[in-house]
């Protein structure tokens, strides 16, 4: 299993235009700021290109992955053996976090990736007990930047959440 692969078919799709944009988020994207934990999948928000952010016909994913010979399996094509799920930004903070995800390079490849901050505010949004154990950790980064973060709870009317969050 090749995460290097699957990371250059993002970027071919990219490069294809037949998404406008992408980010990895979830449990791989936090891998990029805290100890990583075991996962199944690699969870990707991508943007069509289309005036709308939501994914309204994925067909043109689906039939450029298949013709490289990837199968669905249930919710996710497999890529090189790694389970990829194709989301769309969930509301305003997804569309956010997409438009301010970093360029890295992992081994010469460049990728996106959602900012530590976002990827607690969705986690903060979500509030599940696996996404609360993966705020506290990514509040913890070196990487984190409290006052972005912040300003990201204020704006997308998370300030309760995180009262909440801190009170626990």
């Amino acid at each position: 299993m090749s995460i290097e692969s699957t990371l250059k078919i993002l970027n071919e799709l990219t490069e294809r235009g037949i998404i406008s944009d992408y980010a990895l988020c979830g449990a791989v994207a936090a891998a990029r700021y805290i100890e990583p934990v075991s996962t199944y999948d690699i969870d990707v928000f991508v943007e069509l290109p289309s005036s709308s952010k939501v994914i309204t016909d994925p067909t043109p994913i689906f039939a450029f992955l298949r013709e490289r010979g990837y199968q669905m399996e249930g919710e996710h094509v497999v890529i090189d053996g790694w389970p990829v799920q194709f989301l769309a930004p969930p509301g305003e903070l997804g569309d956010d976090a997409l438009e301010s995800a970093r360029t890295l390079d992992v081994d010469g490849i460049s990728i996106s990736v959602l900012r530590a901050e976002h990827l607690a505010a969705l986690a903060l949004q979500t509030g599940r007990p696996k996404d609360h154990m993966r705020l506290a950790e990514l509040v913890k980064s070196s990487d984190f930047d409290n006052e972005v973060f912040e300003s990201i709870v204020d704006r997308f009317g998370l300030r309760e959440e995180w009262r909440r969050f801190n009170a626990k």
